[in-house]
C-alpha cells in the first residue's frame, strides 16, 4: 500500500506539472534536450570541439557552419554542444554537493541543538558575511582550475548557506509526537534521523537542488568569464564569452551570441522547472503536493466510508 500510494503521488505530481505549470513543463523539456545533447555530443556535433580550420576563420553562419566559426576556424555549433557538458555537469553535481553538505550541517545542527548548534550557526553567520563570488574567486585562485574544482567550490559556498533551510525544517520536525515516541522506545539517534527526520525534510532538499541548478550554471559561466573557471581549450560557455567572444565582438558577433543564447535558455528552463517544483512540493504554498496528498487521502477515506443509508436498504 505504501508503494502504491508513493507511486500515485509521483504520478499525480507529473500530471499536475503538465496541467498546472506549463512553463515548468517547458523548462523540463529544455533541460532534457540540453542533457541529451551533452550526453550524445560526440554523435550530434558536426565537428570535434578542437578541430581547427584556419582557412574558414571568422566565417559567418551559413550552410557549411550553421552558427559560424571562431578566430581559429572552430565550428561554433560543435563548441556550444560540447559546452553543454560542462554546464550540465556543474548544474547537476554542484547542487548535489551543496545539498549533501547542507543536509549534514542542517541535520546535525538542528537535531543536536545546544552548544553544537550555537557554534555551527556562528560559523554559518561568519561565512554568510562574505559575498559568494568573492569566496569562490578566492578559493579558485588557490586551487588548480578544473571542472571538479568549480563543482567543489560552488557546492561548498551554497551548501553552507542552504544549511539554514534544512536546520529550520529539522527543528519543526523533531518536535513531532512520532519522533518523541521513537526516543521513548529507545531508538538510536541515527535511526531516528534516517527514518523520521530525513524523509520529512526531503521536499526542501528537492527544492534547493532544483533552484540551485540555474544559479550554479550562471556561477560557473561567471568564473570562466573571469578566467577562474574551466581552463581552455575546454569549450565552456562563459570561457567562450570571455575570450574570443569579447575580443572579436565587432568582427564576429556570432561568437558571443550563441553561447549567450544557450546560457540564457538553459538557465530559463532550469529556473522555470525549479519554481514549478517548489510550488508543487512546498505544502505551505497553496496547492502544494503535501496538502494535495492529504486531500487525496481524505477523499479516498470518504469514498470508502460506508453510507448510513446502506443499512436501511
Amino acid at each position: 500500500m505504501a508503494k502504491e500510494r508513493r507511486r500515485g503521488l509521483l504520478t499525480e505530481f507529473w500530471v499536475r506539472l503538465i496541467k498546472e505549470k506549463p512553463l515548468g513543463t517547458v523548462g523540463l523539456v529544455i533541460i532534457v534536450i540540453v542533457g541529451l545533447a551533452a550526453i550524445f555530443a560526440d554523435f550530434i556535433a558536426p565537428y570535434g570541439m578542437r578541430d581547427i580550420h584556419l582557412c574558414d576563420r571568422l566565417t559567418p553562419p551559413g550552410a557549411n557552419y550553421i552558427l559560424g566559426t571562431d578566430t581559429l576556424g572552430r565550428d561554433m555549433l560543435s563548441r556550444v554542444i560540447y559546452g553543454a557538458r560542462i554546464s550540465m555537469a556543474v548544474g547537476l553535481l554542484g547542487p548535489a554537493v551543496s545539498v549533501t553538505l547542507a543536509t549534514l550541517i542542517g541535520l546535525s545542527s538542528g537535531y543536536l541543538g545546544g552548544w553544537f548548534d550555537t557554534i555551527m550557526q556562528r560559523f554559518v553567520d561568519t561565512w554568510m558575511c562574505f559575498p559568494p563570488l568573492f569566496v569562490a574567486l578566492t578559493i579558485m585562485s588557490i586551487l588548480t582550475p578544473s571542472i571538479w574544482a568549480v563543482i567543489f567550490v560552488l557546492g561548498l559556498t551554497d551548501g553552507i548557506r542552504n544549511s539554514r533551510v534544512i536546520r529550520s525544517a529539522v527543528f519543526s520536525t523533531k518536535e513531532n509526537v512520532y519522533v518523541q515516541a521513537a526516543r521513548s522506545i529507545g531508538c538510536s539517534t541515527p535511526r531516528i534521523v534516517a527514518k523520521h527526520i530525513l524523509p520529512n525534510v526531503a521536499a526542501p532538499l528537492i527544492v534547493i537542488f532544483t533552484l540551485n541548478m540555474g544559479r550554479m550554471i550562471l556561477a560557473e559561466a561567471t568564473l570562466s568569464f573571469l578566467g577562474y573557471g574551466v581552463p581552455p581549450p575546454e569549450p565552456s560557455w562563459g570561457g567562450i564569452l570571455s575570450g574570443v567572444g569579447r575580443d572579436y565582438l565587432l568582427q564576429g558577433p556570432w561568437i558571443a551570441l550563441w553561447p549567450g543564447v544557450a546560457l540564457a535558455l538553459v538557465v530559463f528552463g532550469v529556473n522555470m522547472f525549479g519554481d514549478a517544483v517548489r510550488d508543487l512540493l512546498d505544502p505551505r504554498l497553496r496547492g502544494g503536493v503535501g496538502r494535495y496528498g492529504v486531500r487525496m487521502k481524505k477523499e479516498a477515506a470518504v469514498k470508502n466510508e460506508p453510507s448510513p443509508l446502506q443499512g436501511l436498504r
